[in-house]
Formats: C-alpha cells, structure tokens, sequence
C-alpha cells in the first residue's frame, strides 16, 4: 500500500475523475466529493496484535478514552524484557505519518515497523492512533496525541491513573523518547515543544527526539525543486487537513515561524531527510531553526542521497533502510548497539 506514495514522490502520473462531483483530490492520499463520500488509497489495512514470529515482540491494543471517542494505540513489548524483568527498557511515543488523512497504528506498515524498530533497540512503544481528516480536522489529530502522551505518562507512579501493566511493569519513565514520520514527525515536535511547556511530570525525562522526513511546510519555496505535483499536494494536505488555520507559515506546520521552538522538551533531536524527498529542505531548515532558537540541546541531520520520502517504510528491508533503522535503535538505546541486537 504505501507504494502509493512512492510514486507520488518519484514519478508522475495521470488519474480520472469526475471534477464536477470532488470537493477536493489529494491523489494518492484522498479524494472527498461533495455527497460526503470519502476515499482514502492507502493505510486501510489492518494487522493484528500479537507475537511476532520473526521479531519475537508483542503487542496488544489498548483503548486510551473510550467515553467519548475511541482514542487508542498499539503498545509494544520485547522479548527483552522478559529476558531481562529487573532492567526497565526505554520507551518510544510514536506518530504514525499518512498526511493526517491516511493510515493507522494498526497498519500493515506501521506495525511492521515498529516491530523491526522495537526488537532492534529493545523498547516499549506506544505507537498512536489519533483521529484523522476529513472527519476529525486539525488540531484533533494534535489534541489527540498530546491525551495519548499524558495517558502514558499516567503510569509513571505506579498509581490508579494508568492500568495498561507493560508500562507500568516494563517502561523506564526516565528515558523516554518521542518519534514519528511526515506528519506523525510534525506531531511529535509539537508533543516535544508541549512537553517542554508542561510537562505533567518533571520527574518523567523526555531524552530525545527523531523526526523521519517531517512534514514541514512554509510560503517561501523549500521543495528539492523538481516534482511540482508532489509539493502542491504536500501544501493541499495541509489546507484541508486545517483549514481554520492560518496557512503555510502557521507555526505548527513551519516551526521557523514558531517562538514556541526553543521549549522542544529534550535534549537530544535527529532528523531523517531524503535527497529525492519534496520536504528534504524543510528538514534541513527545521534543523538549523532549533539551533539558532535558543534551545539547550544538540541536533543531528542526516541526508540518505538516492531516497525519496520514507524510503525506509516502503522498502524496510533495503540496506539503507537497515542502516538506518540501526542508528534510530542506537540513539534510542546505546545499549541496543552495544549488545548489537
């Protein structure tokens, strides 16, 4: 399925459709008509919870809020810590990306990446499924993540608050990290700036931060230049997704424009970018933006030549998406890369 976006990013195509009918096309994401029927071409997929044969991680569903709506996630355990019961491992928050339009927690794609990702730096994630546009516009998909975030944290204490026993038993509230691709990396940096803000506990340690091909946007050209379709689609997702919002330099898509940046609540970040990726220059400027902020910390960009956006989650088992996943394993456990696991 999300070799869907790979052409998006890497070719040009044609498609039809019944102008007169559509509300609006973000072809390969969505397409909404006027009737209110919807259609989404990637992410519908779902993979079930539970022991992974290859991997040998769990995992399970869980549901967050489920008095008003279904905010839920995907948690994950592995077999580390079984292994290991006395060590507590480093837990991950991670945003699934999809355009806030597509895709799920519970995605063929997502959970085989978390499972791989998991396994590699032996970690508890929470991997969240916010709501999506066009039927939960933003900033839900923002409200949602941030629930989720104190949700997690609720099992800090070991008190009533979180009753999920993975984290209470497995999760080491001191090393905590936040993650995401495309837009789920545009959540994770507003849920790291709010983190800095109000922490809903300043014994919790939020270590660090990466950001795989952020979805980044802003007025001032930042595109690699040479797929125009690609980039106006990029902006068209957002002006859907938000369209109460102020435009392409709102601070929450273009953090250049945000003087809230220099609260980014950890103090260690890195960013993916990819040569051939539309958002590349924006991942680029995110980094030198923190930099020039304010913010007590170092930042690490690294550039993939020859990729294009997520690379890493369409072909996950070519020899730059494994390198890659053994540098976000190394940086969300040192001790991943030591054992070499």
């Amino acid at each position: 399925m999300v070799c869907i976006i790979f052409l998006l990013f890497h070719s040009s195509f044609s498609h039809t459709n019944s102008t007169s009918d559509l509300l609006y096309d973000i072809y390969p994401f969505i397409r909404v008509f006027r009737n209110g029927t919807i259609r989404r071409f990637i992410g519908q997929d779902f993979a079930p919870a539970g022991l992974d044969p290859t991997t040998g991680v769990h995992s399970k569903d869980v549901i967050i809020f489920a008095s008003n709506f279904n905010l839920s996630a995907r948690v994950y355990l592995p077999r580390a810590a079984a292994a290991t019961p006395v060590h507590k491992l480093p837990l991950l928050l991670y945003f699934h990306g999809g355009g806030f339009f597509t895709e799920s927690a519970f995605s063929p794609t997502y959970h085989h990446h978390l499972n791989s990702l998991v396994a590699r730096a032996r970690v508890v994630a929470v991997s969240v499924n916010y709501r999506l546009a066009p039927e939960h516009l933003l900033p839900i998909a923002y409200q949602d993540s941030w629930l989720a975030l104190k949700w997690t944290f609720s099992h800090f204490r070991g008190n009533n608050a979180g009753q999920e026993p993975w984290l209470r038993k497995y999760a080491d509230f001191r090393r905590v990290y936040l993650g995401g691709d495309s837009a789920g990396g545009n959540i994770a940096n507003q849920m790291a700036i709010r983190v800095g803000l109000e922490c809903p506990d300043p014994d919790i340690k939020v270590n660090g931060m990466f950001l795989n091909c952020p979805y980044f946007l802003g007025k001032k050209n930042g595109s690699a230049g040479n797929n125009g379709y690609a980039e106006t689609q990029m902006e068209k997702l957002w002006l859907y997704a938000y369209p109460n919002s102020s435009g392409l330099d709102d601070p929450l898509v273009n953090p250049v424009m945000d003087p809230r940046l220099k609260r980014v609540g950890c103090k260690r970040v890195l960013v993916y970018v990819a040569e051939k990726d539309v958002l590349r220059v924006r991942g680029w400027w995110y980094k030198e933006a923190l930099e020039r902020s304010g913010w007590d910390g170092e930042v690490k960009a690294v550039e993939v030549e020859g990729e294009g956006h997520v690379f890493n989650l369409i072909n996950p088992t070519s020899p730059k998406a494994v390198a890659m996943l053994r540098v976000i394993a190394a940086f969300l456990n040192p001790r991943s890369a030591s054992t070499g696991s």
